[in-house]
């Protein structure tokens, strides 16, 4: 049974939310309607995003990116609110915990229309993170739930949501590693292009705003990622430009002397370079999932995280300062026999074949009546 052109809204605003939702967006075809509220929006962080992926032109709200959180989240509604009235969709899919996700799944709640929310139930029980407010509040209100793992589902019984409302689908971001990273040729095509040689560098990531907002904090990782370098082990810092900003303006740029900073990477192109890492160092919620499938060790730079599964192997958390350097230290020290050990380890965020779930489950609440009964 196939849905109707254009009658399942997928409602996003960032880059991690365009590489999850890229095999669903795939499976539903001619039925998804791709809305983007404009988040993040530039042409490196999403606009060749669409492009490389190969997805659909979406429709795009205006107003929104670089805006505060209730702005954000205020101008999106409305404008959902005015789509969802012109082009009432049969169902809206969100994903995970951002402003684009909540304001998506209040425009479909005012509706009345049935709201399906991918990656639900992930808990940092942190309520310093606007994502933790923002998932929770989806949670409440979505008609069908998709946890990524059985400790997700754990989460949302325990909050008092009815098991009806829930499935386990494994996480999308399994598939989207298997579908996004370079084959072999490819990726040494990569090494060589940035000088590296496999299992021989770290790769880092900062942009979470409890990274790059303070100062000390900012100086702290910049400083543990400098004294990991060396002439033998390079550290690659693909650079957000937000984090870059608030580098200039604390005056830190002398830290990055020691790195080799590059500008953001494609997703297709972060996989391959994050595939032969020795190491990864990140604050993003993304690369706590990606680890797990490439078979590769990361040191969590933050507070707290939504993704306790990772840590059991192939994580660590820990906070800016030297904690960095002395987790980044017993990992390496692992060397290839501790690469191996990971690589042999399955992923904890499932089998690959979350979309094609969620699809099945999108078609039951998303079927007109004269299709369901027909089927």
């Amino acid at each position: 049974m196939s849905l109707p052109p254009r009658s399942v809204a997928i409602v996003l605003g960032t880059r991690p939310e365009l590489v999850k939702l890229t095999d669903l967006v795939r499976l539903l075809g001619p039925a998804a309607h791709l809305v983007h509220t404009g988040q993040h929006y530039d042409e490196n962080l999403s606009g060749r995003f669409l492009t490389e992926l190969g997805l659909p032109e979406p429709t795009f709200l205006t107003g929104v990116g670089g805006q505060p959180r209730a702005v954000q989240i205020s101008a999106a509604l409305a404008q959902l609110d005015d789509l969802f009235t012109t082009e009432p969709p049969l169902a809206v899919v969100v994903q995970g915990d951002t402003n684009a996700a909540l304001a998506g799944a209040l425009a479909a709640n005012a509706r009345g229309i049935p709201l399906l929310h991918v990656e639900a139930g992930l808990r940092s029980h942190d309520r310093n993170m606007p994502e933790e407010h923002n998932r929770v509040l989806i949670d409440r209100i979505a008609d069908v739930l998709c946890a990524a793992t059985e400790d997700n589902r754990a989460n949302l019984l325990a909050e008092g949501i009815d098991d009806a409302r829930i499935a386990v689908t494994g996480n999308t971001v399994v598939e989207a590693v298997h579908g996004q990273l370079p084959g072999a040729a490819e990726r040494t095509a990569l090494l060589q292009r940035y000088g590296l040689v496999a299992d021989g560098y770290v790769l880092a990531t900062v942009h979470r705003p409890e990274n790059t907002d303070s100062t000390a904090a900012l100086r702290a990782v910049l400083t543990e990622l400098g004294a990991l370098a060396s002439a033998d082990r390079p550290v690659l810092l693909p650079l957000h430009p937000r984090t870059r900003g608030r580098i200039e303006a604390a005056g830190l740029g002398g830290l990055l002397a020691p790195l080799t900073v590059t500008a953001p990477l494609g997703y297709a192109e972060f996989l391959g370079l994050a595939r032969h890492a020795a190491l990864l160092v990140s604050d993003s919620g993304g690369i706590q999932e990606e680890c797990t499938v490439l078979g590769r060790p990361l040191v969590v730079v933050r507070r707290s995280t939504e993704r306790p599964e990772a840590m059991a192997d192939f994580a660590e958390l820990v906070a800016p300062g030297p904690a960095i350097g002395a987790a980044a230290c017993r990992r390496l020290a692992e060397g290839p026999a501790g690469l191996a050990r990971l690589a042999a380890l399955p992923s904890p965020f499932g089998d690959g074949r979350a979309s094609e779930r969620i699809v099945t489950l999108l078609t039951a609440i998303a079927a007109p009546a004269e299709l369901a009964t027909a089927a």
